[in-house]
């Protein structure tokens, strides 16, 4: 598979990219069997990011891949973990940490889940609007001088949140929802991210499933918690569904399928987009992949967006509540 670097500073890594959420029950249960052949699949099909939270099943993600990492060969690989999530018992999210002292204990306990001595790529996954960026960042730096981290990611915030954390440190990428029908970052993320020399590694390219072309309303497993996310309810469901019939007729005009056409057009926006692929079984996984095979024109790209227009997706993409804490849905501000 074809390698890029993430950023002017960062590691090289596959052209796409493996997101490990799903494993630990975010869409309903989840096949342990099925996940661990899922990341040894993506290795042998030379996938070499995997990424991961340490909140994603509460420690669960990141002892799934120590199992996985078992059979793998780690020196080829790039863990890309993001901390600072905040939970209760029952899972509800209860905000974010980014003080020094939290960053650096997060840190060690990842670190013993997941068996390594380093940690690829270490990133917040919000920012903690109490603790300056400079702070957060800073403490990961401290991480990097004692051999624990050997990069800096960002996940979710604006572009004044970039500079700030970049003058302290260079950022390798910034992890952000990017599809084809989250935009938001063309707008003034993305510019800032190719003047800085910094890339982004993106999640969402299916929209969670939604624009993945298998979606069904009646299908939803119980924990699976989209079912609380304002694009799967009622009519704004409906109307984004109708746009993907709109894509899949436009996808397979063109031979390919409606997640390969998706997938296709991120990889088309620039090498320094690295799509997440979110699979967690073995033939989405494969179906995936063939997107690399796809050869569109700028007349297929363009047919592509026709079908699913920027602005064209009803409802957020988070509910109301975690959009509160998305420092990349504010305004540009001078802090």
């Amino acid at each position: 598979m074809e390698q890029v670097q993430l950023g002017a500073t960062g590691p090289r890594v596959s052209r796409l990219g493996l997101g490990c959420m799903g494993m630990s029950d975010v869409y309903g249960p989840a096949d342990r069997d099925e996940s661990l052949a899922t990341l040894a699949m993506a290795v042998e099909r030379g996938i070499t990011l995997l990424d991961t939270g340490d909140f994603y099943g509460m420690g669960h993600n990141e002892m799934l891949i120590r199992e996985a990492l078992r059979t793998l060969d780690r020196d080829r690989l790039t863990l890309s973990v993001k901390f600072g999530g905040l939970r209760n018992p029952q899972g509800q999210f209860l905000g974010f940490d980014g003080r020094p002292a939290a960053v650096k204990n997060f840190a060690a306990y990842s670190l013993q889940r997941l068996g390594v001595e380093v940690i690829d790529v270490y990133r917040p996954a919000r920012l903690d609007s109490s603790v300056p960026i400079e702070d957060t960042i800073g403490a990961i730096k401290d991480l990097i001088d004692a051999g624990h981290v050997r990069h800096i990611g960002l996940s979710e915030v604006g572009p004044d949140v970039i500079r700030r954390a970049h003058a302290v440190h260079p950022i390798a990428d910034l992890q952000i929802e990017y599809s084809l029908i989250t935009r938001g970052i063309e707008e003034e993320i993305l510019p800032t991210c190719r003047e800085l020399g910094i890339a982004v590694t993106a999640y969402g390219v299916l929209a969670r499933g939604l624009i993945g072309g298998h979606w069904r309303p009646d299908a939803v497993a119980q924990g699976d918690y989209r079912a609380s996310t304002p694009r799967f309810q009622g009519e704004n469901l409906e109307r984004n569904l109708a746009l993907v019939e709109a894509l899949r007729e436009a996808a397979e005009a063109r031979g390919i399928t409606v997640a390969q056409a998706a997938i296709a057009w991120v990889l088309s926006r620039g090498p320094d987009i690295v799509p997440l692929i979110g699979a967690r079984r073995r033939n989405r996984l494969e179906e995936s992949l063939k997107a690399l095979d796809a050869r569109l024109t700028a007349e297929d790209l363009a047919a592509i967006e026709a079908a699913m227009p920027e602005t064209a997706a009803a409802g957020a993409r988070y509910p109301a509540v975690q959009m509160a804490h998305l420092d990349s849905e504010k305004r540009l501000q001078t802090l």
